[in-house]
């Protein structure tokens, strides 16, 4: 099965826009953000492994593995619609790593947007998610940057099960060393960050800017690391859609997405 959510079927679309989700979310927590896109746009909402499954595995997942194979699912919307990519947070890595899996099978990508997230080799100014601690010092660490839903608590299985995906997540995660011997991409490169974000500050998003030849830049949201949510992708997603019309060559479409429904790609 596809890896993709797609929420509609543009007949002719615009621009195709994959996103990739932050550590311990899914597809399903970035439905608000399809609804407030150009409805001249396919989306793809990826879901990362585990995600269909009733219980977390009890190892972590191969995030190489998953880039290929995220890459491979890709390559039939490659009909030439502009193809851009986002990803936030552990999403952020996998869109960049995704994005030159696919230079290297020939499928150009016309926008990469990445979130929350230092770029490869840059250091996280705080001590970041540690898969290592027990999971009250995961659930604390989790709640200080907003990841851990309160109402957890009152549902000790779905917690259990949720503090076991995002450890593999982070498990994934914790290996993750960018190649250091390709070259940078080409693709026009936008990185955003909360303001008061202390996983990935403002000031450490600019080393972004040499991860391709392309045009790059930043935006900031209100917030921090996950301000993107805030009024369910509100103020974010006017401006995804204003960086993704400035750097790629699409027809323009201001009208808003409604009655959307979700179904696998």
């Amino acid at each position: 099965m596809t890896p993709f959510v797609r929420p509609r079927r543009p007949a002719d679309p615009a621009v195709r826009l994959a996103v990739f989700h932050h550590a311990g979310g899914s597809a399903a927590a970035y439905h608000p953000l399809g609804r407030k896109l150009p409805v001249d746009w396919d989306v793809l909402l990826a879901d990362l492994p585990e995600r269909a499954t009733g219980e977390a595995a009890p190892l972590p997942w191969d995030l190489p593995g998953a880039v290929k194979e995220l890459a491979e699912d890709l390559l039939p919307w490659a009909d030439g619609t502009p193809l851009a990519l986002f990803g936030h947070s552990l999403g952020a890595v996998v869109a960049f790593e995704t994005a030159h899996a696919l230079r290297e099978r020939g499928v150009p990508v016309a926008w990469l947007g990445v979130s929350g997230r230092v770029a490869p080799g840059g250091r996280v100014p705080v001590p970041w998610l540690d898969p290592r601690g027990t999971d009250e010092e995961l659930s604390r660490a989790l709640a200080r940057v907003g990841g851990l839903p309160a109402r957890l608590d009152a549902y000790p299985a779905v917690r259990r099960r949720f503090l076991r995906l995002i450890r593999n997540d982070l498990w994934a995660l914790d290996g993750y060393r960018a190649d250091a011997s390709r070259g940078p991409l080409t693709a026009p490169l936008t990185a955003f960050g909360g303001a008061a974000d202390p996983l990935a500050p403002p000031a450490a998003l600019a080393a972004w800017a040499r991860q391709t030849t392309g045009r790059s830049g930043q935006r900031t949201l209100t917030g921090g690391h996950f301000g993107l949510f805030a009024d369910g992708f509100e103020e974010f997603a006017a401006l995804l859609v204003d960086e993704v019309r400035t750097h790629v060559p699409a027809p323009p479409s201001a009208v808003p997405a409604t009655a959307v429904t979700y179904e696998r790609a």
